[in-house]
């Protein structure tokens, strides 16, 4: 017998994994862990960290994080919010933590982001959304050789 899924098998994970996708993208604000995503399509937690990844490229909490600072940049250019705020609007419980990944994936802390934004200078939203998209560190380094 072999081990290798089969391609319906390989279906059924493919739909749990876009419910798993779908929900971080819904519910990114929320306390969302690993554990209650798995629970919630029924499958192990380590089960479904491997499969995410092989179907997506990163694990589950590396793109619930890519989804919290993608909606934190839309709060910072409008101005309106403290960083701290926008922080916990996001869903993040640490203000370092969150800082930290938003330095990585856009490449400034989040206070000089919100302070080299301004509203007024504001494109049409599905521009400022594929401009200013948050780059993985992977992503980053295929963009640097082409």
């Amino acid at each position: 017998m072999t081990n290798s899924p089969t391609a319906e098998q390989r279906r059924r994970d493919l739909t749990l994994l876009r419910r798993v996708r779908d929900r971080i993208d819904r519910e990114y604000a929320q306390p969302l862990d690993v554990e209650a995503l798995a629970r919630g399509v029924h499958i192990s937690a380590g089960h479904l960290s491997r499969q995410f990844r092989l179907a997506y490229g990163e694990s589950p909490y590396a793109y619930l994080m890519t989804r919290r600072i993608e909606r934190a940049m839309a709060l910072l250019r409008r101005g309106d919010l403290s960083v701290t705020e926008v922080c916990f609007a996001v869903g993040c419980s640490s203000l370092g933590t969150f800082s930290t990944r938003f330095t990585e994936l856009v490449g400034v802390p989040p206070s000089v982001y919100r302070d080299q934004t301004r509203p007024e200078a504001e494109m049409p939203s599905c521009v400022t959304k594929q401009v200013t998209r948050p780059i993985r560190n992977r992503e980053a380094s295929t963009q640097t050789r082409a």
